[in-house]
């Protein structure tokens, strides 16, 4: 199949870039000879099928990082039918020197500059026929937010495969030659690029001013995530009741009516098991989505990377860096992708303790049980207020374990990080990129949540002559165990079981709640709010943000430490941690009369 290689310089847009050329039919795949994932897409150009490979951002093909050496790598073993290259049009002094290096590959490629709007804003001008000219490659300017000029860059891609029909591999002879472009960069930069001076003010400086202070930086970023709830919860409870109550009129005027003849083994299965397990994490899509929504405004705008230059400081105490502050917001969205993300540090010592910490962040598999918990115990306007608590939480349990263990995994690494300016995403984009990571997350939890809620089914149900969950099963003998280790932090035998399911998969908590306690979507959330007073409540809702992280994470945390020892640390340090804060938080709760 004929393929075409991604490149670009990290916050060149190549990211927005690929989506628009390829819509939503990326995939994550294997390539030999290399131990990274690369996404790529398969796409109908110049009437054939084509594969776009999207290559890490590199700022040096010579470089010793790990992204560095992935894209090596890719362009020495992989043959390819052309490269097209993404560059910032506002910075082309600094980024067309990895264009200079990737031309001595001898390999076909069209140059594509983006951020056209930003470049006009600053008074930019690009001489595109002369730069294209001097180049020997053809050049379109593009907007790749708005789209404006993508359909030439789409027809210069199609161009580019029509001359180079067959795959050929690089020069192998330019990945030993020394990066010593910088005469020629000057000169091609002052023939072609006209910039102003001074540029004038712009938004971004103005918002650094403030958005960067010394003093005010840091409150004014906790304060807007705490708002970023407010919003989230504000119009995601409306849009979760609704989805609630389509679902339950679902199964109470076809699915119900549907089973009333199947045994009743048949229709337990069926009602108690899958439809509540499953339905309930629906329930809580729309939130999910909303809060990525909201997320990429965030991340998308420039705002994540002021946030690392922000805790820097406080993170370089803690034996970290601003990366690492970054790293644990990545693992928001999910902890697996954030620790694959530690590779960009060089220093084994603190990418191992970046990953120590990583699982502590609150991801969106914890996400949709603590939206559950808040919404069916807490006020709209306190459930916000837990919510922050728990994020912050997160932060202070990641500080503390890179405080304990930061003498074992010392590293004097120092950080270079490039502050983008501002960026506001298209409505179009966070839609976009919402229900993109909403998708992600049911793709991946969906095996899970199915699996766990059979298990537990199982579980609560057998054997089938006894009443449902009680001491008498198979959960409620496995919760008689656990008792005494869970009884002191006010986790009844119940919850105690869908926490063991949690080991699995975070994501089967929710739906094993439903099964566990034989309730529907609605319904669930009324039976914990008798249950549980809000002390248990939020006791459980910390044990489940610290405890040990799921499989799938455990697995990753293996794979890119290559330490079994390292492995065993990262599942029993959180696991013993989550077991003393609940313990605390609960005895002193109830010690004050709480």
């Amino acid at each position: 199949m004929k393929r075409i290689a991604l490149l670009g310089m990290p916050n060149t847009g190549k990211s927005t870039f690929f989506n628009r050329l390829t819509g939503a039919g990326a995939r994550v795949g294997n390539w030999p000879g290399i131990t990274v994932d690369l996404l790529s897409a398969k796409v109908l150009l110049a009437g054939s099928m084509i594969e776009i490979v999207d290559l890490p951002g590199i700022y040096n093909l010579h470089g010793f990082s790990d992204d560095e050496q992935v894209v090596r790598h890719f362009l020495e073993s992989q043959a390819v039918n052309g490269l097209v290259v993404i560059l910032n049009a506002t910075q082309l002094d600094r980024q067309l020197a990895l264009l200079l290096q990737l031309k001595t590959l001898k390999l076909p490629m069209t140059l594509v500059l983006n951020m056209q709007d930003e470049a006009q804003q600053m008074g930019i001008k690009v001489d595109i026929p002369r730069l294209s000219q001097t180049l020997g490659v053809e050049i379109n300017m593009i907007s790749a937010k708005h789209g404006q000029g993508f359909g030439k860059a789409r027809t210069a891609i199609e161009s580019l495969i029509h001359h180079q029909p067959t795959a050929i591999h690089a020069d192998a002879s330019a990945f030993q030659q020394d990066d010593n472009i910088e005469a020629e960069l000057d000169r091609i930069v002052s023939d072609t690029v006209t910039t102003p001076i001074t540029l004038p003010p712009d938004l971004s400086r103005r918002l650094d001013k403030v958005l960067l202070h010394p003093w005010l930086g840091l409150p004014l970023f906790f304060l807007t995530v705490f708002i970023l709830f407010q919003i989230v919860y504000g119009i995601g409870t409306p849009l979760q009741d609704g989805t609630s109550w389509l679902l339950d009129q679902f199964k109470t005027l076809v699915l119900e009516p549907a089973l009333s003849n199947a045994p009743y083994a048949l229709k337990s299965f069926i009602t108690d098991g899958l439809f509540d397990g499953i339905g309930t994490v629906l329930t809580f899509l729309p939130i999910i989505v909303i809060f990525f929504m909201f997320m990429a405004i965030i991340e998308d705008s420039g705002y994540l990377s002021r946030a690392a230059y922000l805790m820097d400081a406080v993170m370089a105490r803690l034996g970290l860096d601003g990366r690492s502050f970054v790293m644990q917001l990545m693992g928001m969205g999910c902890n697996v992708p954030a620790l694959m993300g530690t590779r960009v540090m060089r220093s084994r010592a603190l990418r191992l303790l970046t990953m120590l910490v990583i699982p502590f962040s609150l991801c969106s598999a914890r996400l949709q049980v603590f939206l559950f918990f808040t919404t069916a115990i807490f006020a709209p306007r306190a459930a916000a207020a837990v919510m922050f608590s728990l994020y912050f939480m997160s932060f202070l349990m990641a500080f503390l374990t890179a405080l304990v263990w930061r003498g074992k995994y010392r590293s004097h690494e120092p950080l270079l990080l490039e502050l983008p300016p501002y960026r506001f995403p298209t409505i179009k984009q966070l839609l976009a990129q919402g229900w993109q990571q909403s998708g992600h997350f049911l793709r991946g939890a969906a095996g899970y949540i199915v699996a766990g809620v059979i298990i537990v089914w199982g579980l609560t149900h057998y054997p089938f002559n006894v009443p449902p969950a009680s001491a008498t099963t198979l959960a409620g003998q496995l919760a008689s165990w656990m008792a005494p280790v869970f009884e002191p932090l006010g986790i009844d035998r119940l919850l105690s079981v869908a926490l063991l399911f949690g080991f699995i998969a975070k994501e089967i908590v929710i739906g094993a709640l439903a099964v566990i306690y034989g309730a529907g979507q609605s319904n669930l959330a009324g039976i914990l709010a008798h249950q549980l007073d809000w002390v248990q409540a939020y006791s459980f809702m910390l044990f489940t943000l610290i405890y040990t992280p799921c499989l799938s994470t455990i697995a990753v945390l293996k794979q890119e430490s290559k330490s079994w020892w390292f492995t065993i640390l990262a599942v029993a340090w959180p696991l013993g941690l989550a077991w003393l804060v609940s313990f605390i938080f609960y005895q002193s709760a109830r010690a004050l009369g709480w």
